[in-house]
Formats: C-alpha cells, structure tokens, sequence
C-alpha cells in the first residue's frame, strides 16, 4: 500500500509540475503575441507583422471613368471573351491570361482620365509595345503566342484615371 500512495504522492507533483508548465507556457505565448505599441518607450517589435493594403474605395469620378473605359472596350468587342477588367490606372494592369497555343486574341484597352499608360508583353513577341492615352479611345492589339504570356500596362508618371482590359478569342 505504501508504494500505492508514493505513486499516486508522484503522480500529483508530475501533475501540479506539468499544469505550472502549462500555465508559464501560455503567459509566453501571450505574451510574445501581444504587439509592444502599447508598451511606453519601447523599441518596435522584432517579429514584423504585414498587414494587407486596404484598397480605397472608388470616388464618385473614378466610378464614371470606369463606365466610360468599360463602355468603349465593350463596344468593340467580338470573338469570345477571355478575360477582362478594369484598374486605377497608377496600380496598372499585370495579367498572366490562360491562352491557347497557337490562338489568335485581341486585347481591347481603354484609358480615361489623364496621361498615359505604356503597354508591354512578356516575351515582347507576343505583342507589340504600345502607348495607350487616357483620353477614351480604345488601343487594340493582336495577340499570338505558343507560351505563357504576362501582359503588363503601366501608368506614366503622373496619369491618373481608369483602364479598362478585355481579351477576345477571334
């Protein structure tokens, strides 16, 4: 019987051991997940925290842009629609469509606003370089590739306004 109650003497000190563990380790990890803004005169954090950018929301102008460059791309569109969209034109549009290999496409682009943006394609025999104005009119190009291929417009500094995009099979 005396070595039943050394056992279970043991097994209550393991036990009240192994809870203050458990309970030292959990103020840790509180501890070290709590962000020191709140500490006064402390340095900044060492573990970086990244936070996703908040997108604003459209204005009351760029909503009408967007109308328009979506209006003017539209109305040249034909053959089946790939892909399509519409961006700020300072974020620039950076897609990497799925196209068939050895199809023929069209990209449809529209910009409104003020400036320009410089279109590329990634490989450059894709596509042709292209200055595509803000002004409303639609800047097309013929797309031919037999691998992937990443199109990029990128605002000039200083425009501003909306671009619209859309890719047709013809």
């Amino acid at each position: 019987m005396a070595i039943l109650g050394d056992f279970l003497m043991t097994l209550s000190v393991f036990r009240s051991g192994f809870m203050a563990c458990v309970v030292a380790a959990s103020a840790f990890l509180l501890v070290s997940c709590t962000s020191d803004k709140d500490t006064a005169g402390s340095s900044s954090s060492s573990t970086a925290t990244t936070e996703a950018p908040s997108v604003p929301a459209p204005t009351a102008l760029e909503e009408k842009l967007t109308e328009q460059v979506e209006a003017a791309v539209e109305s040249v569109h034909e053959g089946t629609m790939v892909e399509s969209g519409v961006e700020r034109v300072s974020e620039g549009i950076h897609t990497e469509p799925v196209l068939g290999k050895g199809a023929t496409y069209r990209l449809n682009l529209a910009c409104a606003g003020k400036g320009s943006a410089q279109l590329l394609f990634t490989p450059a025999s894709a596509g042709e370089k292209a200055t595509v104005p803000c002004d409303g009119s639609v800047v097309q190009q013929r797309v031919t590739t037999d691998k992937p291929v990443r199109i990029d417009v990128n605002g000039d500094v200083g425009a501003t306004g909306m671009i619209a995009w859309q890719i047709d099979k013809i």
